[in-house]
């Protein structure tokens, strides 16, 4: 028997419960994973409390895990039994001690990459790729400005902004928080609890604004993330942590400077094998170089059995950096 996380009813974290199942053998595509350690993401919590509904209930959840394949479909040429993967597209199911994935999501984990970095770093790490390498391409000495930079997402968008040579303005909620994100290589901090994004923005970039602003907060700062911007500057809006962004009046974009804005998806930038080896050479070297420090605090690896309190500590906005489930 294996054991999973499972959810019946959309709500609050107090709706994931605890399940035993038999897995069942893998398809002909697929890969058998026994998981060791698990990412908690914030997308979670959407799929949790129904802002991106599941194709049924009861649903597992989670897509993101790292651990070893103890069974590979008949169909699999590319990894074989006893392989360290890492995968983070994963069907619905990945909070499980056992999880069946397409072969073709699964990445063959470097031995210099640790099964907990790896479940911490993959999913936020494929994000940044996409973000400041496909979606907008940052180049050195460009300033950017970047929301929620001291989260998962953000601390790893810190450093490899640093790694590319470019000058990252992260907002964050404290004055710790600030210390985090500039320790791990944001080049300016705005709290915006005290200070006033747009002004300071302006400060900092004397007056010029940015190109592009990465927006993973949503509702709470669509506005002012706008005009933050040049004339014609990129808006993307990649997440919605206050809530979606929704009644947009595309007229405001023209109001604005001629702005363009993007949702984008890691599904809409990796999709295929290729390009999931592409994004994990350039990722899977800056973690195992140390450019990349993926390091996750004790109080925030909980027991696959405490899904629950992850989620409620996570949605508490206290958490830095990333979160994991053990098995």
């Amino acid at each position: 028997m294996a054991t999973r996380i499972e959810f019946s009813q959309h709500g609050g974290p107090e709706v994931l419960k605890v399940a035993e199942f038999t897995p069942t053998a893998p398809a002909e595509h697929e890969v058998q994973v026994e998981n060791k350690a698990i990412g908690i993401n914030y997308i979670d919590t959407y799929i949790r409390s129904g802002l991106y509904p599941p194709p049924m209930l009861p649903s597992g959840l989670g897509t993101e895990a790292a651990g070893v394949v103890t069974k590979v479909g008949s169909a699999v040429t590319h990894l074989k039994v006893g392989d360290r993967v890492v995968y983070a597209q994963s069907g619905l199911g990945a909070y499980s001690s056992i999880h069946n994935v397409p072969a073709d999501k699964a990445a063959k984990l470097p031995d210099a990459i640790s099964f907990e970095q790896a479940a911490a770093s993959f999913l936020k790490g494929l994000t940044v790729y996409y973000l400041l390498r496909k979606t907008y391409d940052i180049k050195a000495n460009e300033v950017f400005l970047f929301h929620a930079a001291a989260g998962g997402v953000g601390l790893i968008a810190c450093q490899w902004a640093k790694a590319l040579g470019a000058k990252l303005i992260g907002t964050v909620g404290s004055a710790q928080k600030a210390e985090s994100a500039k320790q791990a290589g944001a080049w300016q901090t705005i709290n915006y609890r005290e200070e006033n994004l747009v002004e300071r923005v302006k400060e900092i970039t004397n007056g010029k604004k940015v190109a592009v602003v990465y927006d993973s907060v949503g509702k709470d700062t669509w506005e002012s993330s706008l005009d933050c911007l040049q004339r014609q500057g990129l808006m993307v809006s990649f997440g919605n942590s206050s809530g979606p962004v929704t009644g947009v009046n595309l007229g405001i974009l023209n109001q604005k400077g001629s702005l363009y804005v993007t949702r984008p998806s890691l599904n809409g930038y990796v999709t295929t094998r290729e390009e999931l080896e592409e994004a994990c050479n350039e990722l899977f070297s800056l973690i195992a170089s140390g450019v990349i420090k993926v390091d996750v605090s004790d109080n925030q690896k909980f027991a696959l059995s405490d899904a629950a309190l992850a989620h409620t500590t996570l949605e508490s906005r206290s958490t830095q950096g990333s979160s994991l489930l053990i098995p």
